[in-house]
């Protein structure tokens, strides 16, 4: 899965930060999904990989970030800090328009597990978001701002992540903007059973694609 992103995404870094992140935006690109990684995951994790990869077939940019450096990930307390890593997606979000071959895509997010809930608090902040991915997330985390997003949102559990599933129903609940909770039968927390994490490309490029600026072509 990371050989297919070698080919097509480049190595960037947000400075002064220090963050690093792998962009790949194909000729055409209808949008720009910035991923979130959950605990202990980060830019070159395969699943979002694989996730991003087809994005891009799809015409979509995509931005795996590093939300802390290396030196911060040592203290766990950063990993779970959701203020802490939504500011840096908030940070990421605002650099890509700062940059002329980034300036004009409409920026959604993609968070997995925690990552899900650092996602939600950005997109309360940051209003421009077109939608919001959620895979085996956590957004019971960021339950106070959920009111505030007006990003539509979709909620993926695996129909094998028990507690996750309560959390997400609540999220949804809470949730006013557009919202969308779907069970992958058969998906455990990771989505590592076969055929699962497509079930997750297939669900989320849909929706990115059909909530994308009115303006941009739909394939």
């Amino acid at each position: 899965m990371s050989e297919v992103l070698s080919r097509d995404a480049s190595e960037v870094r947000i400075e002064p930060e220090g963050l690093d992140g792998l962009l790949g935006i194909p000729q055409g690109a209808l949008g720009i999904v910035i991923f979130a990684h959950g605990s202990g995951s980060g830019r070159l994790s395969p699943r979002n990989n694989h996730v991003a990869a087809a994005l891009r077939q799809a015409g979509l940019a995509t931005f795996l970030l590093d939300l802390l450096t290396p030196e911060e990930e040592h203290d766990r307390r950063n990993v779970f800090d959701i203020d802490l890593l939504a500011g840096r997606l908030v940070l990421a979000t605002r650099w890509l328009r700062q940059r002329q071959e980034t300036s004009r895509l409409t920026a959604s997010y993609f968070g997995a597990s925690t990552g899900a809930a650092a996602a939600l608090r950005a997109a309360a902040a940051e209003p421009d978001v077109a939608a919001v991915v959620s895979r085996g997330g956590r957004p019971d985390l960021a339950l106070e701002v959920l009111p505030a997003v007006r990003a539509p949102t979709l909620l993926l559990v695996g129909s094998r992540d028990g507690p996750v599933i309560g959390m997400n129903e609540r999220a949804c609940d809470a949730l006013q903007a557009e919202k969308r909770l779907v069970i992958v039968e058969g998906a455990g927390h990771l989505f590592e059973e076969p055929g699962t994490l497509d079930e997750v490309v297939r669900h989320a490029t849909r929706w990115f694609l059909d909530h994308l600026h009115p303006s941009a072509e739909r394939s």
